[in-house]
């Protein structure tokens, strides 16, 4: 019978899935603790969390797995993970989704970035870190992230059996999408294939910072201001859409656009930045300067609205966001 590599005061080995809503964080969770109750016979549970459902906003998946000999009873949020999974490594920018490792734990994340580049962005003082571009798989594959994590994730758990979890994936999709089963082993296979890890020694006098609760507001009965004033209310101005993104953008083309506005007409979240100028008779138009990436989901109906090309669908390069984001000039706020 397989054994778990280290357990919790509790006997529990637990792993914590960040994600967003679209990116199958929750099935990819429930899959992994059939395969560690049914293939490897431990016990096990698997549970998510998250607010609103809708594609986009923040998912936690919580997996737990003990010896048979031992009752599961707490289905709390895991707090202190051995294993973290981050589907979209933007979460990072507001989110602490490293919160609570241990200092031999594993964070696995769904990027192109190096090992040491995703250390410098998270912050870690210590642990390993892994990367799979789960992203690119799927996207060559035709598939879903969820299931190049769900690879990579077998590959760091070998005390779980990958032959059945190939199994599962198989039960799970043959009878409603058999067109995808195979499809989804082959990004399987590459996320077990080609994830790459780096361990970072925690530097001698230096400590794994404690977990920091993600449900309990900063503000509450003793720190918030007299009166219950709020202080930083909610503003679609400062929002940050960016961690939305799965993996493509559009990118805009300006020598083929002809400031039609089909693109702002279809477009959810105000991402257009137009600009009044006159055209070659001098007459004023609204002319089309560029996107303000920072209110981009990626949904591309923009895209599919566009009837000149001028918008196109593209896979999100690192820094491309930023590099070629056209802020909105508002006049209240300084971005």
């Amino acid at each position: 019978m397989a054994q778990l590599p280290k357990t919790n005061d509790l006997g529990f080995f637990e792993i914590r899935l960040e994600s967003i809503g679209g990116l199958g964080a929750n099935l990819a969770g429930k899959m992994l603790a059939e395969s560690g109750v049914v293939g490897s016979g431990f016990n096990g549970v698997s549970f998510s969390s998250y607010g609103s459902e809708k594609k986009g906003s923040p998912v936690k998946a919580h997996i737990r797995f003990c010896d048979t000999n031992a009752d599961i009873r707490d289905t709390t949020p895991v707090e202190r993970p051995h294993i973290v999974g981050i589907f979209h490594e933007n979460l990072s920018k507001t989110i602490n989704v490293v919160s609570g490792i241990y200092a031999d734990s594993i964070v696995l994340v769904n990027s192109a970035r190096t090992p040491e580049e995703l250390k410098e962005k998270m912050k870690l003082v210590g642990g390993t870190v892994a990367v799979i571009d789960a992203t690119g798989i799927a996207l060559e594959e035709k598939n879903r992230a969820n299931m190049a994590m769900l690879g990579a994730l077998f590959r760091l758990c070998d005390f779980l059996d990958a032959e059945h979890m190939r199994g599962v994936i198989r039960k799970s999709l043959e009878k409603k999408y058999p067109q995808a089963v195979e499809p989804a082993l082959r990004t399987f296979q590459r996320g077990y294939d080609e994830v790459q890890f780096r361990t970072f020694e925690l530097p001698e006098g230096v400590e794994m910072p404690l977990p920091k609760r993600w449900d309990i507001p900063v503000l509450g009965y003793e720190t918030q201001p007299i009166g219950g004033v709020v202080i930083n209310p909610g503003n679609s101005i400062l929002k940050d859409l960016s961690i939305s993104r799965s993996g493509m953008m559009p990118h805009f083309d300006d020598d083929k656009c002809i400031h039609c506005a089909a693109c702002d007409t279809a477009c959810p979240d105000f991402c257009f930045v137009w600009e009044e100028q006159p055209d070659k008779k001098g007459r004023p138009q609204m002319f089309l300067q560029g996107i303000d990436y920072q209110y981009c989901k990626g949904c591309l109906k923009c895209v599919t609205a566009c009837p000149t090309e001028a918008l196109s669908s593209e896979r999100e390069t690192d820094g491309y966001g930023e590099e070629h984001r056209v802020p909105h000039r508002f006049n209240l706020v300084q971005a």
